[in-house]
């Protein structure tokens, strides 16, 4: 069979959630044994080593155009000169007409939340904007929806009304380097290059609505008022102008001495950063899934997500779980976690065991076997 694969974004420098998702997905088909062709759609970009093509894996590099243009237009021309069996796009939207058989990735249908629709930046809003166009539309004419939870497989049933049978869970993973191994001098020299303090507490936050960033300013707030922020929050791939606007809303301005901005951190170096934290903050309002707490946890470092939507699915009992509408509850489970050894030495063990449960080898075999059963 010929597979067309939709991943525009792969190469693009700052790499996240879906674009890590399908670049882990496309190295792992390069190492399965299947009779198949696959051939990669991607637009030209910073990173253009991030992938490599094969003998069964081509890639085709297409573009650069507007993210509509490129989906609605040289997609499915790319499709139709390749001759593919079937589509399969992996980033929530696709072509409206497309002559072949789709599945597509639906990682959550937040955007189509009422809560949502004015929230974000410009380009935040713009992108969901298209997505509320183009999701409903295709969601009914996709062969197969694949997405990321149990929980986001019943709200887009629920949501875009798509018969149970068409929409197919596959979990997610982290990355083979997210291990608890931990070499000395190797962290000592990342510490020194990041200029990291001592101690801090790691919260990967962005403008995002859902990140959940507001509740956490106001947890360092409460921690601060009683005298118990002795400890650093550092956040990566974020800008102090949208921090310092959010602080001075809540009148805690004084809350920068104590949080440590360090730019986007490339994912090949994520590991040494979630091995240094005291703890891991990820206190979101809403999750399809969650790749940073299998990779805390698979570092041995302790984690605290929210109760709500996939997390507790994701986390199991391998993280200390949270309400993240209350500032009260996460800086209370912040100070526990921080001064009860026991149960960190117990949130790190079931956190290790918690996420070698999931590999990017499995996606990638459930992933074939639904093209395989289209087609079949």
């Amino acid at each position: 069979m010929r597979i067309g694969i939709e991943a525009q974004r792969i190469f693009r420098k700052k790499k996240h959630g879906m674009d890590i998702v399908i670049l882990e997905v496309l190295r792992q088909l390069q190492h399965l044994h299947t009779p198949h062709e696959y051939f990669v759609y991607a637009q030209p970009d910073a990173d253009m080593e991030a992938l490599q093509g094969s003998q069964h894996v081509h890639l085709e590099i297409l573009g650069p155009k507007s993210y509509p243009v490129w989906e609605q237009n040289l997609l499915p021309k790319a499709t139709r000169h390749n001759q593919v069996d079937l589509l399969h796009c992996t980033s929530n939207t696709a072509p409206i007409t497309t002559k072949v058989p789709l599945v597509v990735t639906i990682h959550d249908i937040i955007y189509l939340e009422k809560w949502m629709i004015s929230e974000g930046t410009y380009y935040q809003r713009f992108g969901n904007l298209y997505r509320r166009w183009n999701v409903p539309r295709i969601a009914n004419k996709a062969s197969m929806i694949i997405t990321v939870s149990d929980y986001e497989r019943h709200r887009i049933i629920e949501g875009l009304k798509v018969p149970a049978d068409r929409v197919r869970t596959i979990y997610n993973a982290c990355g083979s380097h997210f291990t608890p191994e931990r070499n000395a001098d190797e962290l000592a020299a990342f510490r020194k290059k990041m200029n990291l303090p001592e101690r801090f507490i790691l919260f990967l936050g962005n403008t995002d609505p859902k990140k959940n960033l507001p509740n956490v300013m106001k947890a360092l707030g409460l921690l601060h008022q009683r005298g118990k922020l002795d400890f650093t929050l550092v956040m990566p791939d974020f800008g102090k102008e949208h921090l310092m606007a959010l602080l001075k809303s809540q009148n805690n301005e004084h809350l920068m001495t104590h949080i440590m901005l360090t730019g986007y951190i490339p994912n090949k170096e994520l590991p040494n950063l979630y091995r240094l934290a005291e703890l891991f903050l990820y206190p979101s309002l809403r999750e399809s899934f969650g790749i940073p707490i299998l990779e805390a946890m698979s570092c041995g470092t302790p984690v605290i997500t929210s109760n709500t939507s996939a997390m507790p699915e994701v986390a199991g009992e391998g993280a200390i779980l949270i309400d993240p509408t209350q500032p009260e509850q996460i800086a209370e489970k912040i100070l526990t976690v921080l001064n009860d050894n026991t149960l960190r030495a117990q949130t790190i063990k079931y956190g290790i065991e918690r996420a070698s449960m999931f590999s990017w080898e499995k996606t990638a075999r459930e992933v074939v076997g639904v093209y395989e059963e289209i087609l079949r």
